[in-house]
């Protein structure tokens, strides 16, 4: 099997030879090609090139246009600044001082600066990897979007005294992120995730009646474009468990501080669950030994279908042994 082939039989539910490995690396991938994090964010030939050749080195199954959450933000208008060592910066959030949403522009995928780059991105890594291993395009969530444009704080404010506003703007995010989930798909990637962290600070009943039936259209779009989708939000989703398994993904991304047992109890038999190793106190700063044992233990407790994940980001200043041994094959296994 070659990772494409062992990719899609886990999302299939059929067995493979061993379990596929998809490590977030984004700092740590352009730190260790001798670049630096503002190049991966503003250059998809350096995030291409580190996702390449970091999946040479460590074998893992998929390559990735993930950057940061401000690719749509841009397109909306936002000014944002690049810093060599740090998630680029959001100088000033298009709607941080209004509400009007007739200031947002409605940006094109192939036309905004940043949301061509990860086209392109996606578009080099299919070149370059032919069907050899998955590669994933990425889109930020309707809270995570609305949240990046109106700033944290004050959309968390919003969720609880303008629902009707919210509605409005997260329905524009839906609207761009179908958009420039369609564009990567069209340039190559055979899955979308879609990344929405501000799920978890919301209230679940938020959630379930805002957040989740917009996630729910992104997926329906995504899977009728005919690629694959996985969802990542950071942080305890435990409450949110019931309304994520209603939203039909391939693929859930479960951070560290979340039980498997449960999240695999409410989500069903069918869905792959990607997770959930801490990624700062095991894989960044343990040994390889504690990190096998770490993967041996979510298998255990998640059974198939599962993919070798840590629970975000592999963090950069990773020892390259730690990384090696979370990308180590562990076999299949029909009953873990």
């Amino acid at each position: 099997m070659n990772s494409f082939e062992r990719y899609a039989a886990t999302i299939a539910g059929q067995p493979t030879d061993i379990l596929p490995r998809v490590p977030i690396l984004m700092q740590f991938a352009a730190e260790h090609i001798g670049s630096n994090y503002g190049a991966f964010a503003s250059d998809h030939r350096v995030l291409a090139e580190a996702n390449l050749r970091c999946r040479e080195e460590f074998g893992f199954e998929q390559v990735s246009g993930i950057s940061d959450p401000y690719r749509e933000t841009q397109g909306f208008g936002a000014e944002i600044e690049y810093l060599p060592d740090a998630v680029p910066r959001c100088v000033a959030h298009p709607l941080g001082e209004s509400k009007d949403l007739s200031l947002l522009p409605t940006p094109d995928p192939m036309v905004a600066e940043r949301m061509r780059d990860r086209v392109e991105a996606v578009r080099t890594m299919r070149a370059q990897a032919g069907q050899d291993c998955s590669v994933l395009g990425w889109i930020e969530g309707p809270g995570a979007e609305a949240a990046d444009l109106r700033d944290v704080m004050n959309f968390l404010i919003d969720t609880m005294d303008d629902v009707p506003f919210c509605r409005d703007l997260m329905d524009r995010c839906v609207e761009v992120g179908i958009a420039f989930a369609k564009a990567q798909i069209a340039a190559g990637a055979d899955t979308v995730g879609i990344g929405d962290a501000i799920a978890s600070q919301v209230t679940p009943d938020f959630y379930h009646s805002e957040i989740q039936p917009r996630e729910a259209r992104l997926v329906q779009a995504i899977h009728e474009a005919g690629a694959w989708v996985k969802l990542h939000i950071c942080g305890d989703i435990t409450a949110l468990l019931p309304g994520i398994a209603k939203l039909g993904v391939d693929i859930l991304d479960v951070d560290h501080m979340v039980d498997l047992r449960a999240v695999r109890a409410a989500v069903g038999p069918k869905v792959v669950i990607a997770g959930n190793i801490d990624p700062v106190s095991v894989v960044c700063r343990s040994t390889p030994e504690r990190i096998r044992a770490a993967i041996a233990r979510c298998y255990e407790a998640v059974g198939n279908p599962f993919m070798v994940n840590a629970g975000c980001e592999i963090p950069p200043g990773t020892p390259v042994a730690n990384l090696r041994a979370f990308c180590e094959p562990i076999p299949y296994r029909a009953n873990p």
